[in-house]
């Protein structure tokens, strides 16, 4: 694994992704959905502005106080290459919104193509958003593309967590043949804020195994905090984070923490206590479950 963060000046040499075949290669998509949503401010608390689903993408709202906690369900059930999931979620002038997954992601063996998802996010004025989908498990003979991109206010803030699981360790899964290519962008005011990629193509088992690369590790995840408070919890964090965690302060106000673990199990011991911490202990009950 060789990451790229632009504003941490981390560079390295990017591992080659195999070419997606051409569209008429992929005779018929397994899934397609979309989901559009956007949040307003209706005096101290946020309510649904615009939703629409289409295809497989659905969304539940359970009740939460002051904001809006949108649960993205995938009835498709999976990926598999020639699929394609949308969601562009907005966070309205000082609403708030969360958006969260009902359960894991699983990106499946594909015959041919790839599989897509991309997602955008827009956080207005005084605004804050919480993306805080649960796992991606990839499977042996994944192939699938993923791009996140997210534009804030001035003031808007963020919290943001992409969690990754290369196979089911209790299940004995290794990935020897997986291509995934994975771009997160957030900008501010058109200003590039954190750009991070992720390309995995062919053995990622002997990738991983590298000491530079993953030391073992089976599980990962990346947190952006953006808020004005975000140098305070930077000492509070690198105490909660395990020998194969960081956290660091790209600018005052923006917090980025990486997180290498065995696997999905160790992952969540790590990464729960600090997305209670950044979230305010408003982290979904989808998490506990």
């Amino acid at each position: 694994m060789k990451r790229r963060n632009r504003d941490s000046g981390a560079t390295g040499k990017m591992l080659q992704l195999r070419k997606e075949p051409e569209a008429g290669a992929v005779a018929q998509p397994r899934a397609q959905g979309r989901l559009d949503l956007s949040t307003k401010a209706r005096g101290t608390v946020s309510a649904i502005d615009r939703l629409r689903s289409i295809g497989s993408m659905k969304a539940l709202f359970p009740r939460r106080p002051g904001r809006v906690e949108a649960i993205a369900i995938n009835t498709a059930g999976g990926l598999t290459g020639g699929d394609h999931l949308e969601i562009n979620a907005r966070a309205g002038a000082g609403s708030r919104l969360s958006v969260t997954t009902q359960a894991a992601e699983r990106a499946y063996r594909a015959a041919s193509g790839f599989a897509r998802m991309e997602t955008e996010l827009s956080v207005e004025s005084g605004a804050v958003m919480h993306w805080l989908p649960q796992e991606l498990i990839l499977f042996e003979g994944a192939s699938l593309r993923r791009r996140l991109s997210c534009t804030l206010a001035a003031d808007a803030r963020l919290l943001l967590v992409e969690p990754i699981v290369l196979g089911r360790a209790a299940m004995g899964e290794t990935l020897r043949a997986v291509a995934f290519d994975d771009r997160i962008s957030v900008n501010r005011e058109g200003v590039p804020l954190y750009h991070d990629a992720l390309h995995l193509d062919g053995d990622a088992l002997a990738l991983m195994a590298r000491r530079a690369t993953g030391a073992g590790a089976g599980a990962m995840a990346s947190v952006l905090y953006v808020a004005p408070d975000a140098d305070s919890h930077l000492t509070a964090l690198r105490g909660l984070l395990p020998a194969t965690g960081g956290a660091s302060l790209l600018r005052s106000d923006v917090l980025a923490l990486r997180l290498l673990a065995a696997d999905s199990h160790e992952l969540r011991r790590s990464l729960v206590p600090v997305l209670d911490r950044l979230s305010a202990d408003t982290l979904p009950t989808s998490w506990r479950l």
